[in-house]
């Protein structure tokens, strides 16, 4: 095995593995997964079965999830899903996340390609585009 093969945020001065390291990809994709079904509960709680329809109510899910990845991810530094599975998004400057950034990271991501499209440190261009990454905690 080559052990000076680069590793994800190598480049981005974040060690190996361990806290503070980037997020594997099965631990996001588990996040986004614990984030979405805790926003068909609060949309489905809130708009009941409508939200499995057709209507307008289908993008509820989406709206909760938007804002509560959003307001969580400035608050306390990412979604209810991330938080659960010890993860959270870090600025590269190491200044927080704002509002604005993070309503913005979160849109990107709402359109599901975006964080499809990432380079060697795991980070897609929802992350690029606001100068973010996904760590362990």
């Amino acid at each position: 095995m080559n052990t000076d093969a680069p590793y994800p945020g190598q480049r981005l001065g974040v060690p190996a593995d361990g806290p503070g390291s980037v997020a594997s990809w099965g631990r996001r994709l588990l996040a986004l997964v614990v984030d979405w079904a805790a926003s068909l509960l609060v949309a489905g709680l809130v708009f009941g079965r409508e939200v499995w329809g057709q209507d307008w109510q289908a993008w509820m899910p989406m709206a909760v999830f938007l804002v509560e990845a959003s307001l969580l991810t400035a608050l306390l530094g990412g979604s209810f899903g991330q938080l659960v599975l010890r993860l959270g998004v870090a600025r590269l400057d190491g200044r927080p996340v704002n509002l604005l950034q993070a309503l913005g990271r979160t849109a990107l991501i709402c359109l599901v390609v975006p964080p499809l499209v990432f380079n060697r440190d795991n980070r897609g261009l929802h992350d690029l585009a606001f100068g973010t990454v996904a760590l362990r905690r």
